[in-house]
């Protein structure tokens, strides 16, 4: 019999085993999650939404149709938070916004149809900034989500809640979004694996396509959904899940040729990888640079890579993906909302809508991303991956879009970003994976970026640094001061 600690040190894969071999019950697996939620998430404030009787009632189908012998898919058990941009039929998605704040969907989004139809059971929805713009966990609705590594620091965004209630054990797994970094920021921050796939892999809806629905129905062609986990075999795990075409997204892209669970398998050994510690123009954290300067050479060293530095080839686009993300969210119908919410809504976002866009600065932005895709291709044409920060500083203070000096040099707020959002432009897989800590005992990630389509690369990679490096075992301090 397992303790409710050691279940909420479990991973998804092992959970799933256990509760389909019978050595676990769900209901006990859901109880022990719930209660791990009730006594952090005072501290974290990680979760906007709780759904336990819900969660307790499938636990119990669940249970009697193992014991009727039926199949009950590969995430049998498994509990998991929901980003709270992500559509629940029934469930409120409040999107972080005071014009949300009631609003029950009337259907799922494909991705929770599919990991309810492979057996996880739904305990919440996890918190998120205003619609997603912005890194951070700040919201209008409540107060910051917390760094479980440093309760004084963000947990990074806009998958806020996912980030910290994975950090800690309230479920092995959760899904997150990845318009500029999403999923890969709260990853890094949060000291966790994240990962979006290829643009397309992952359909979305109604997420980015419901026109009804301001904010909601924006970022479609940048938004990736992905999960983040604690190990490389979870997240594998859920992408088998998850993948796949569905006609409901026109972006919507087959995966069938790619075998997720078995792409973890595999050693490194030839490829040619590339290292770029500031893609040529950015401006990073010196004790960020130093520990991905580290873990780049683990390539090298311990897996038998070719590595080079060697920058990708494109001139900064900070200005070209804005654009882009104004492009594509309604406006029009954003500036309502601004209009009737008035200074509950959160002021960065008011200032972008207020913005007077011109057309030229918006076509300009398309042909900005045009030049990075075509970068991006010739550069990969030699390499067959690129590491990179995931971010450019450690995790900072509450209260902030985002520090405005790095390495003395004055930035805007949102720079920090500078790795995170140009695959978003392309639509590439990348990953980040914990590359370690700050002095002070921040985690820091590193980005692992590959072509178009090469999804089963960047898992086996970020499997085999995972083996050379292991970081499931450690975990925030503040579970030990707690017990758990």
């Amino acid at each position: 019999m397992a303790t409710a600690q050691e279940i909420g040190r479990m991973d998804a894969v092992t959970i799933a085993d256990h509760v389909a071999a019978k050595r676990l019950s769900p209901v006990e697996v859901v109880d022990a999650v719930l209660d791990r939620l009730d006594r952090l998430d005072p501290v974290l404030n990680a979760f906007t939404t709780v759904v336990p009787e819900e969660a307790r009632r499938r636990a119990k189908r669940l249970e009697a149709e193992i014991a009727a012998g039926h199949d009950v898919g590969p995430l049998a058990g498994v509990p998991t938070g929901v980003k709270d941009l992500i559509c629940t039929k029934g469930i409120r998605t409040a999107s972080g916004s005071h014009a949300y704040a009631d609003f029950v969907p009337d259907e799922d989004d494909v991705v929770v149809e599919r990991i309810e139809a492979a057996g996880a059971i739904l305990i919440g929805k996890t918190q998120v900034p205003e619609f997603g713009y912005s890194g951070t966990g700040q919201t209008p609705l409540a107060e910051p989500t917390r760094n479980p590594w440093n309760l004084e620091r963000t947990s990074g965004g806009s998958s806020a809640g996912t980030g910290a209630a994975v950090a800690t054990g309230i479920g092995p797994f959760s899904l997150g979004s990845d318009g500029g970094g999403s999923v890969r920021i709260p990853a890094s921050f949060c000291g966790v694996y994240g990962i979006k796939a290829t643009m397309g892999r992952v359909p979305l809806y109604p997420g980015t396509k419901d026109e009804r629905y301001p904010g909601v129905s924006s970022w479609e062609s940048l938004e990736h959904i992905g999960p983040l986990t604690r190990t490389v075999a979870d997240a594998a795990l859920v992408l088998s899940v998850i993948a796949g075409h569905d006609d409901r997204d026109r972006l919507s892209i087959p995966s069938d040729d790619v075998d997720w669970r078995r792409a973890v398998d595999g050693d490194l050994r030839g490829l040619r990888v590339a290292y770029s510690p500031d893609l040529g123009y950015a401006a990073v954290d010196p004790e960020v640079r130093a520990v991905v300067d580290r873990a780049a050479e683990v390539f090298e060293r311990d897996l038998g890579c070719v590595v080079e530095r060697a920058d990708p080839g494109w001139a900064d686009p900070y200005e070209s993906f804005w654009g882009v993300v104004v492009n594509e969210s309604d406006l029009a119908g954003l500036r309502r909302l601004a209009d009737s919410l008035g200074d509950r809504m959160s002021p960065h976002l008011v200032d972008v809508l207020r913005t007077e866009w011109t057309a030229e600065q918006l076509t300009s932005a398309v042909m900005g991303r045009k030049a990075v895709h075509n970068a991006a291709w010739r550069f990969f044409r030699g390499y067959d991956l690129l590491l990179t920060p995931t971010l450019a500083v450690p995790a900072f203070e509450h209260g902030i879009q985002g520090p405005t000096v790095i390495d003395s040099r004055e930035v805007e707020p949102f720079y920090w970003l500078s790795f995170t959002f140009p695959y978003n432009l392309t639509g590439q897989p990348a990953a980040t994976v914990p590359a370690g800590f700050t002095t002070d005992g921040l985690p820091v990630g590193m980005q692992i970026v590959g072509r178009r389509l090469d999804d089963a690369l960047v898992l086996r990679a970020s499997a085999a640094f995972e083996a050379a490096v292991p970081w499931a075992d450690r975990w925030p301090a503040l579970l030990d001061e707690m017990g758990l």
